[in-house]
């Protein structure tokens, strides 16, 4: 059966790309490490309109996950047409003070798990003729961000991983798009100790954000930016000084 593969989906931006998939019928993989969670999401997720919804307990932070999933979902009967890389956290403070363990699990989140399940399911879709990736990235992703060095650096190699594999799968029927969501309400703020950072209104909340993820995909887009405000700050970045755009994002997430 054709599903969506969603990881991270036990809440967030996840959540809701599971719900708003489910409304349009899609047979559903969900994946996290909270299996209590995710079993609420599968339960709503059949309420909203799945045909099937399968959920596969993982922590992909752990470099043997992403294959031992792939494994599970293809043994389960699934043929995966939609994979959305959701699953990533981050980390604030001065780096040198950060734990290592911490920002390795992140590194190994928020990129190796998503190379690996990029590369594990992409040569079905291709054969296919049919599928789609999206990668959810960041507008962090566009610049340096100091006392979030590791987030921002991660989410730059999803933008620029996910632009050019776009490119280069032209013409197979397959569109890989890294979407680019600013602040959302999402646990992110809880996890990463950065909900004093921004004023209220720059947040979107996580439905609004897949609800256009899902249109820019169905349109080919390489890649998502969600929210005007946003378009308009990622652009004034391309055009600042890296050094100025550094100093600004310094001062906005240093640690009180």
């Amino acid at each position: 059966m054709a599903a969506a593969l969603i990881t991270g989906a036990s809440s967030g931006i996840g959540e809701q790309f599971a719900y708003a998939l489910a409304r349009q019928g899609y047979g559903l993989a969900l994946t996290a490490r909270r299996e209590d969670r995710l079993k609420k999401v599968a339960d709503e997720a059949r309420r909203l309109g799945a045909p099937d919804v399968r959920v596969f307990p993982a922590d992909l932070s752990r470099r043997p996950a992403p294959d031992q999933l792939c494994r599970a979902i293809t043994s389960s009967g699934l043929q995966i047409e939609l994979l959305v890389n959701n699953a990533g956290f981050g980390t604030r403070g001065e780096f040198q003070r950060l734990p290592l363990a911490r920002e390795l699990e992140q590194i190994d989140l928020n990129i190796t798990a998503l190379v690996a399940l990029t590369r594990l399911f992409l040569p079905e879709m291709i054969a296919a003729g049919r599928g789609s990736i999206i990668n959810v990235a960041s507008t962090a992703g566009f610049q340096a961000v100091p006392y979030m060095a590791t987030y921002g650096a991660s989410k730059a190699f999803v933008v620029s991983f996910s632009i050019a594999l776009h490119y280069e799968l032209a013409g197979t029927g397959v569109n890989v798009m890294a979407l680019c969501p600013g602040a959302t309400r999402t646990e992110f703020q809880a996890v990463a100790h950065n909900g004093d950072t921004l004023p209220a209104f720059i947040y979107m909340d996580a439905e609004t954000v897949v609800a256009q993820a899902l249109r820019a995909a169905r349109k080919n887009r390489a890649i998502s930016i969600n929210g005007r405000l946003n378009a308009v700050m990622t652009e004034v970045q391309r055009l600042v000084p890296r050094r100025l755009a550094a100093r600004v994002a310094g001062r906005i997430y240093r640690p009180q």
